[in-house]
């Protein structure tokens, strides 16, 4: 997974956004869209295995210096990162990031053998378990609201993607879903400056991966009755169902998967609630220099 994960970098020019980066590593090892399906099992995580050990990979390149990423998501090889080109290399790039936690948990235990206690013992993590936990952190409230869509009824999941359209800007946004409408679950007017374009729109509570063949259906479906399509899933899409959403000549179809999905609804408030805590800190010091 690490040698592909840069092979993949490498032959998108260096950078990618990790959806890219993952299609690119489907294509480079020829993962067929079954093998995408499968899930991570053993765990709470809806995340396919795929995504799930490419995730680790880059983790684990960058604890190796192989890789950097920016805070828009962007991944890019380093100077090191583009030096690798063989399965060795990552394999020692693994124990040395192994070996590295191995010190450092050592270090802590011992610390805390000392029982030393302060502001600085919380920051001695390593940065493989930093990104371990922030990773658990999203997908817990990402894994509990996926789990709460996917339990509502089909028609209230429709009503929650009209409701996500209009607050994205959409207008004349119906709801077709019961309509037989040929697998049309909707559509929405989105007016861009003096433009205005007519979305039809697909919302399915998948737990897998979406294939090729339904957004194929779905573009037959709206064939010369819309100017894009939109498709939205709990799931995810196969790295041939973006291919397809996008294929040359054909009426564009854009995809929101499930990770997308609840990072829209938080944006937009809907159904997800932020809480910001504070965090008061008295400066001792600071009162003896009075």
């Amino acid at each position: 997974m690490m040698l592909v994960t840069v092979e993949a970098l490498k032959a998108m020019g260096g950078s990618a956004t990790i959806q890219e980066l993952d299609e690119k590593v489907a294509e480079l090892e020829g993962v067929s869209e079954e093998e995408q399906s499968f899930m991570m099992a053993g765990t709470n995580s809806n995340q396919p295995r795929l995504n799930y050990y490419l995730a680790w990979a880059r983790t684990y390149l960058k604890r190796g210096n192989a890789v950097e990423n920016s805070a828009r998501g962007v991944w890019a090889l380093t100077e090191h990162g583009f030096e690798v080109s063989a399965y060795k290399q990552t394999v020692e790039i693994l124990d040395r990031v192994n070996e590295e936690e191995k010190q450092r948990a050592k270090e802590r235990r011992r610390k805390k053998s000392q029982k030393v206690v302060g502001h600085s013992a919380g920051q001695n993590g390593t940065e493989l378990e930093t990104v371990a936990e922030e990773s658990q952190t999203s997908t817990t409230w990402k894994d509990q609201l996926i789990d709460v869509l996917r339990s509502i009824d089909p028609s209230a999941f429709e009503r929650l993607a009209q409701r996500l359209l209009r607050e994205a800007g959409f207008t004349k946004v119906e709801v077709r879903g019961k309509s037989g409408d040929g697998g049309i679950d909707g559509v929405g007017v989105l007016r861009v400056n003096l433009v205005s374009f007519q979305v039809f729109f697909q919302c399915k509570r998948y737990k897998g991966s979406v294939g090729a063949s339904e957004i194929r259906d779905f573009r037959g479906a709206m064939m010369g009755r819309a100017d894009k399509g939109l498709f939205i899933t709990t799931g995810h899409f196969t790295a041939q169902a973006s291919d397809e959403a996008t294929r040359d000549g054909a009426t564009a179809i854009d995809l929101i998967d499930g990770e997308r999905l609840c990072d829209l609804l938080k944006d937009n408030g809907l159904g997800v609630a932020t809480e910001m805590i504070e965090d008061v800190q008295v400066n001792a010091g600071w009162f003896k220099s009075i």
